[in-house]
């Protein structure tokens, strides 16, 4: 004790606290006093939504499928299923399967969903040639899109496209389980049309607008970043693909009707990801009502909104660059990998489940299952040298026993698919694209009431497998070899 006490006021408090929801994680070193400019998507970044507006999405886009594209009536029975689906999974468009995928392009077994019931990893292998490995260029191209040759595989990377999932594997458990023929490619895109329809339509944007109580969470804590950030000299600005009215009501809820004044430049209908990477859409001006201008735009003024646009163009009219712009969005791929990749903005990534994540982290059950699952990786590792009969039993009990705890630690994140971050000792597809596209990233907006504007985010020095501690091979065996004596013993 008497040794590091002199040394325990350097510990932050934080640092000995369980996992924090409201705290930012940074992938890459960011200094907020370079920070002068901030910038902001608007849907669930400024708003965040409430898990009836997935309900709402789903219900009316089974309606569209029913009604406009004639599919069978008994598709109406299914109800929305709230934690079937997760962010990040991908869709096998030509075998209408719903999986997981790590960063190195492996489906997680155990995740792979046809309809509403799991594929058994037998027929997963069959499925793919005898392997898990799904080869890169069949993966959906940079932002998310299919690609044209091979297997057509969908990622699907934002909040919104969890009723689509839902809808998809309802819409495949309805035809299976009525043993009806069908296309799963046709179901695929009649699904993200019906979908498609929900938000051309502008249902989302009514629903929200006449509910605004319903609909939108936490417009305090946006208020709060947004006065916060403008008192300490601040500049700001919002691109969002949503129309003007929508923005406006929604803004005037959580923020109040003189919003527009916290902001430099306010840009409407954006048409993101185009305008991060084409340079073909010039900026429009609207008027206070909404209604189209046609001057043409020598500069981006505080006060004014405009439409569409592209980046190049924003560029240039503010003179904005680099680091000294933080860019916060939800899509990793619409809203940040551009600006990261091509123009060394500093970016946020928004990701509201690191919430319920970060809960499950902190439960006692999952650091037991952890600390054991590492425990017995280790044995593993030593055990499989030893060719003898009674080394071999001990062998398959614990391979047995890891396959049974990855199970647990799975399932108490969501039982189909697990964590959206990692699959098993691996990160997903996902998680690796956060790390990519991102610099910090945190649950909402509001967690940077929790730093100082002038704080630095450090990234953790997460060794490297050549670097890994011995220290923790020898505790994982210590831990190990008392419970394979117990083992054996019985």
């Amino acid at each position: 004790k008497s040794k590091f006490s002199s040394k325990s006021h350097l510990i932050p408090p934080s640092v000995c606290n369980l996992l924090n929801s409201s705290t930012i994680y940074a992938n890459n070193e960011v200094s907020l006093a370079e920070v002068d400019i901030y910038g902001f998507d608007y849907d669930y970044t400024l708003a965040l939504y409430s898990d009836a507006l997935n309900t709402m999405i789903y219900n009316t886009a089974r309606d569209f499928l029913i009604e406009h594209f004639k599919y069978p009536e008994g598709i109406r029975k299914y109800d929305y299923i709230p934690n079937f689906a997760a962010r990040g999974l991908h869709y096998d468009i030509q075998k209408g399967l719903l999986m997981k995928i790590d960063a190195f392009h492996y489906i997680q077994l155990g995740t792979v969903y046809r309809g509403l019931n799991p594929v058994p990893d037998e027929e997963v292998l069959r499925l793919y040639g005898g392997t898990h490995h799904v080869p890169l260029h069949q993966v959906s191209g940079f932002y998310g899109k299919v690609s044209h040759c091979g297997p057509k595989v969908k990622q699907f990377m934002d909040i919104f496209s969890i009723p689509e999932m839902t809808l998809l594997a309802v819409a495949n458990d309805f035809f299976i389980s009525n043993d009806i023929e069908y296309d799963p490619e046709h179901l695929y895109k009649d699904v993200s049309e019906a979908i498609g329809m929900v938000h051309i339509k502008g249902y989302m944007y009514k629903w929200i607008m006449q509910d605004l109580e319903k609909y939108i969470l936490g417009g305090d804590e946006t208020y709060a970043v947004l006065h916060r950030l403008v008192s300490h000299g601040k500049k700001l600005f919002l691109i969002t693909n949503s129309p003007f009215s929508f923005v406006d009501k929604g803004m005037r809820y959580m923020v109040g009707k003189d919003w527009r004044d916290f902001f430099d430049v306010v840009i409407v209908q954006a048409d993101k990801p185009h305008f991060f990477n084409d340079c073909v859409k010039p900026f429009r001006r609207l008027d206070g009502n909404g209604d189209l201008q046609w001057d043409k735009i020598n500069s981006l003024d505080k006060g004014q909104i405009y439409k569409q646009g592209n980046l190049y163009d924003f560029l240039r009219l503010t003179g904005w660059r680099g680091s000294s712009v933080l860019y916060f969005g939800d899509h990793l791929y619409s809203d940040l990998a551009d600006l990261m990749l091509r123009h060394g903005w500093r970016t946020g990534a928004i990701v509201p489940e690191l919430d319920l994540e970060t809960k499950v982290v902190n439960t006692e059950q999952y650091a037991q299952s952890l600390t054991w699952l590492q425990a017995l990786t280790g044995l593993l590792e030593r055990m499989q040298m030893h060719r003898d009969s009674q080394s071999r039993e001990v062998l398959q009990d614990w391979l047995k026993e890891r396959e049974e705890l990855r199970l647990r630690t799975k399932n108490l994140f969501n039982p189909q698919f697990g964590s959206i971050f990692r699959t098993c000792h691996n990160p997903t597809y996902f998680s690796r694209r956060l790390c990519r596209f991102s610099d910090v990233y945190m649950a909402s907006i509001s967690c940077l009431l929790n730093y100082d504007l002038s704080y630095t985010f450090y990234p953790r020095r997460t060794p490297l497998q050549h670097e890994a501690p011995l220290w923790m091979d020898q505790l994982c065996t210590e831990l190990g070899s008392q419970h394979g004596h117990k083992k054996t013993a019985h």
